[in-house]
């Protein structure tokens, strides 16, 4: 059988590999952070913008580019080198930043998010590309989970120091303090990473990154339909369905033949990476996709005030934190990841299937316990799909295969956001007597809650324990498709430090 070296690292000296580590995880908090800092100065911006009915825009045009470019970004990283690649990310993201800072109107903002998403996504897959060059398979594991780290970091912070700096020095500065980050970032890697050239002649698939560009917009556009159209279902939304899946297809007939595909379809003989696809998709919905809902559940039926619910969010954080940094020193021991993907999805199933039961009025400390479970399950596989596929592909494709696993997983949170939307509606427009003091119990705020009486706060808080039992049970379904997905991997050890790793995804078949 035809069997290689693994390729050696890209830096040798342990000191340098970790300040280059450093530079990597602050491009990667830059990023991240964008999304969630936004979110709590959206009502600043419009305040003086106007323009209220394109508030979704602000958020969905980040989410738009970012997911757009994530494969096409991993193939350039293959095909170019990933130093100049990522480094051009950077440089497009920190000018996004600038010119979101300086925004004149809110078409102008809505522009700037995309130029600046148009650099995000290259910096979320060329990270862990990198990594892949910098870390032999087993430590990268350890060094994955404090990436992960830096992404839960930065969706924790996000919202509070969003709100504490559009206060303190206005809404732009949350958008001009990237200015500085991102050229401290590029002066690094400047400096630090090498570069190496790929062994061959760049082909880009331009026709295969159009396609799959315009099939993961279609994703996105078609999951936020509820905001964008005014419905889930409706005439628009089915067009944009349509539209993407006519693209899907013609993006599988042009890959078929390119030279040099985005992501190449033999990729896909692979059962690993297959599964280890599903896995994410999976993952990001109960792990991305469920946050913004945990909050709204914990305001509406336990009554407690927006703040003492974000302390109840340091469990599952601290769920997370331990279950990542576990998992991240056990896999770079024994070279296993399959245990930690089936451990994951049972804890995550079981959290759900718990949560569904809840009624208002259960102890905070049972519920904290859970979602201090919950964390734990997504901790402990946070980077098992980005070290299964980067061991499963051939080193030629590495970038490629990290994109797609990391287009997966936020593909995945945006289906699910959008499937548990439609869940909470459902089961809250179930509601056959109408609350006193309650017009519109979707625009029920927390401190409006907080006045009402306490026959129509218990009303209120029951109702809502009622609609999001379906929506817990679905994510509990999701879980189990993740953990059936899991146990069907191979049980793969990843090389130490110099062994052989099979050249092609069909070998390494053979071999496992």
């Amino acid at each position: 059988m035809d069997m290689q070296l693994a390729p050696a690292p890209l830096v040798t000296d342990p000191r340098r590999r970790l300040i280059l580590f450093f530079f990597l995880m602050t491009a990667m908090f830059m990023a991240t952070l964008d999304n969630q800092i936004v979110s709590t100065a959206l009502p600043t911006i419009v305040g003086e913008f106007g323009h209220l009915e394109r508030f979704g825009w602000i958020g969905s045009a980040y989410l738009l580019a970012l997911s757009a470019v994530m494969p096409l970004y991993g193939k350039l990283g293959d095909l170019f080198g990933r130093k100049y690649v990522m480094m051009t990310a950077i440089a497009i993201f920190t000018v996004g930043s600038a010119v979101c800072g300086l925004a004149v109107s809110m078409d102008t903002l809505i522009a700037a998010r995309v130029l600046q998403g148009l650099g995000g996504g290259g910096i979320m897959v060329s990270i862990f590309a990198v990594n892949a060059d910098l870390f032999e398979p087993r430590e990268r594991a350890r060094y994955q989970s404090y990436s992960s780290l830096v992404l839960m970091a930065s969706g924790a912070i996000g919202p509070v120091l969003g709100g504490t700096m559009s206060d303190l020095f206005g809404w732009r500065s949350i958008f001009l303090v990237n200015v500085p980050i991102g050229v401290i970032a590029l002066t690094g890697l400047a400096f630090m990473l090498p570069y190496r050239k790929p062994h061959r002649r760049p082909k880009i698939d331009y026709a295969g990154a159009l396609l799959l560009a315009l099939t993961a917009t279609s994703i996105v556009l078609a999951t936020d339909s509820s905001e964008l159209f005014g419905a889930l279902i409706s005439p628009e939304s089915i067009g944009v369905v349509a539209f993407g899946v006519v693209c899907a297809v013609a993006w599988v007939f042009v890959e078929r033949r390119a030279l040099e595909p985005i992501v190449p379809l033999q990729l896909f003989r692979n059962s690993t990476f297959s599964l280890l696809l599903i896995i994410s998709i999976m993952g990001g919905a109960i792990a991305i996709g469920m946050v913004n809902y945990f909050a709204l559940f914990l305001q509406t039926t336990t009554g407690l005030s927006p703040s003492a619910a974000g302390l109840l969010f340091i469990l599952l954080t601290g769920g997370l934190v331990c279950g990542s940094l576990s998992a991240g020193r056990i896999i770079s021991r024994t070279g296993r990841y399959k245990p930690f993907a089936i451990a994951s999805f049972t804890c995550s199933a079981v959290a759900f299937a718990l949560m569904s039961q809840i009624q208002a009025g259960t102890p905070i400390a049972f519920i904290g316990a859970i979602m201090l479970l919950h964390g734990i399950g997504i901790g402990l596989a946070q980077q098992v799909p980005v070290i299964g596929v980067q061991n499963a592909a051939p080193a030629r494709d590495v970038g490629a295969a990290t994109g797609s696993v990391t287009l997966s997983r936020m593909g995945g949170a945006s289906i699910a956001i959008s499937i548990y939307g439609a869940v909470i509606a459902s089961g809250l427009g179930e509601a056959g007597v109408p609350i006193a003091g309650v017009a519109d119990i979707e625009q029920l705020t927390p401190k409006m809650m907080a006045a009402l009486p306490e026959a129509s706060r218990q009303a209120v808080a029951d109702l809502y324990a009622a609609a999001f039992s379906p929506l817990f049970m679905t994510s509990c379904a999701i879980a189990l498709i993740g953990l059936a997905a899991a146990v069907m991997l191979k049980p793969v050890q990843l090389p130490s430090a110099g062994e052989t790793k099979q050249p092609q995804p069909a070998t390494a078949e053979a071999a496992e």
